[in-house]
């Protein structure tokens, strides 16, 4: 296992991140997963032997039961607070009052609180805005999120789900205002999705953001069960979540290059999908989430899988994105200014 560094930080953070949306099984996140606490216990203690130091969860997973199973497995397995980096979201609907969503002063402090109970700690280690609010000024967020930080409460702020103008525009008022700034970035990126590479990436390397994926296997598209001719397995995440959205025409030619190098490799098709995003500079930690134990262990198996230029360049060839404006005149213009 690997250490990145979180973004321009000194904080070292496990290249796998053991995501917990299977946790709980409450509201929608039971189309998702419904691990109880022994399975949550066997997952984490099987992460943290395999060196995973990362774990991310939210408040809106299982309606807060995923935080309470994933702090009382820490608690449960006598892991140091201090050896794992815990990392939590905020701004989800957790209530039906009209203050019980977004990214409020109000809704924050709130909610901080019931995180921290829940979890069993007095801090989170990276907490995260979990989309954008377009009725709370970003400056109300910012200040919030700096106050927690400076509480102690908090010790990184992270976002996510949120495009390149709304990240650049946040950086940029704690930069000339000098209050916390965003460290990572939280975002879907998958070799059958690379929608990420048009603004974000640019931007996360240009201001040296992290960046945490989610969904590497692209809802279980990615996983080796689905092929043109088995498109749903029963039972199976899209056959009762079909999200996020996958182009599945390309996605199974991205799938027929992986699988033969998959079998000349003998590791699985989700295995090769991980290694990918793995070799991507951009890429601090790939979040791991699993239903079933045998799912987790193929996945943390993904970190000794190594892939030579030409395979990359194979990978890379049947999955990059079709030129879009303004990349592909900038590509065209850059060649005379080339160090």
């Amino acid at each position: 296992m690997k250490y990145n560094l979180l973004g321009n930080t000194g904080l070292k953070v496990s290249e796998l991140c053991l995501g917990t949306m299977t946790y709980g099984g409450k509201g929608w996140a039971a189309a998702i997963g419904s691990l109880d606490q022994q399975a949550v216990d066997e997952q984490v203690k099987r992460a943290v032997e395999a060196g995973i130091n990362f774990i991310d969860t939210a408040n809106v997973y299982s309606e807060g039961l995923s935080e309470e199973l994933t702090g009382q497995a820490i608690h449960n397995l006598g892991l140091s607070r201090h050896d794992i980096v815990l990392a939590t979201k905020v701004r989800g609907k957790m209530g039906e009052g009209p203050n019980d969503a977004g990214l409020t002063r109000k809704h924050i402090f709130q909610q901080v609180e019931d995180s921290l109970r829940r979890l069993k700690t007095d801090y989170i280690d990276l907490y995260q805005t979990h989309s954008y609010d377009p009725l709370t000024p970003l400056e109300e967020t910012l200040r919030a999120l700096d106050d927690l930080v400076r509480s102690g409460k908090v010790r990184y702020i992270g976002a996510s789900n949120v495009a390149a103008w709304q990240l650049m525009k946040a950086l940029s008022y704690s930069i000339y205002n000098h209050v916390e700034k965003y460290v990572s970035l939280q975002a879907y990126y998958t070799i059958a999705g690379r929608d990420l590479e048009r603004e974000l990436v640019p931007l996360l390397q240009d201001q040296k953001v992290g960046l945490m994926v989610w969904s590497p296997l692209a809802g279980g598209f990615l996983s080796g069960k689905y092929t043109r001719e088995n498109e749903t397995e029963e039972g199976a995440r899209r056959a009762n979540f079909d999200f996020p959205p996958v182009d599945k025409e390309k996605g199974f030619d991205i799938v027929d290059a992986l699988r033969p190098l998959a079998e000349a490799k003998g590791v699985s098709v989700a295995q090769t999908a991980l290694a990918w995003l793995l070799h991507q500079p951009v890429v601090t930690s790939v979040i791991i989430g699993a239903k079933k134990m045998e799912q987790l262990e193929d996945n943390l198996k993904a970190v000794d899988v190594q892939f030579s230029p030409e395979e990359l360049q194979q990978l890379d060839d049947v999955s990059k994105l079709s030129p879009e404006y303004p990349g592909w005149m900038l590509d065209f213009t850059k060649g005379d200014r080339q160090a």
